[in-house]
């Protein structure tokens, strides 16, 4: 009957750079899982801004709808002659409605274009993430490949990576 042998890593055998590789690889398997957490976070938050941005910009429209039929009304008026208190009156509750939807589309209008605002820099911040995440997984990638090749450029250049990926995805915390 053959017998099992299992091989033991001996202090001869033993890889001290290996092990720092693995750490740094595992480092760096960290700081990508947050990256690409924050990522996703600011995609979403990108997304609902704009929702919202687009809820305020249908707002503004049917407001300024309402203000041109009001428009309308008084140019009827005025094609039409009429005149007299019923007319004045109907004048006056135009000019009054026009007003109120004048503002109202003003108001709308500028937080619609402020949830535009914030939608845009939500992308920027995700777009240095997105950067960032992917400088982190071919930091990744290089550091590991030095357990196939036992060349000690590919974590330099994953180290490389990595720090060019981290300081990417920083700068979207700064915007």
């Amino acid at each position: 009957m053959p017998e099992l042998e299992i091989h033991h890593e001996t202090e001869e055998r033993r890889d001290p750079l290996g092990q720092r590789v693995g750490v740094l690889a595992a480092i760096l398997a960290v700081v990508l899982a947050i990256v690409s957490i924050a990522s996703h976070r600011t995609h979403t938050s990108s997304i609902m801004h704009k929702s919202t941005a687009n809820d305020a910009w249908s707002h503004y429209q049917a407001a300024r709808v309402k203000y041109h039929n009001l428009e309308l009304g008084e140019n009827l008026l005025a094609v039409l002659g009429a005149n007299g208190a019923a007319a004045d009156a109907m004048r006056a509750d135009y000019a009054a409605q026009k007003q109120k939807y004048d503002g109202q589309a003003r108001q709308i209008q500028g937080d619609a274009e402020k949830q535009d605002g914030l939608a845009e820099s939500d992308e920027d911040r995700a777009l240095r993430y997105d950067v960032g995440e992917g400088l982190l997984e071919i930091g990744l990638v290089l550091s590991s490949l030095y357990f196939i090749s036992k060349k000690k450029m590919f974590p330099v250049m994953g180290i490389i990576a990595g720090v060019a990926g981290c300081a990417i995805a920083i700068t979207g915390l700064m915007l």
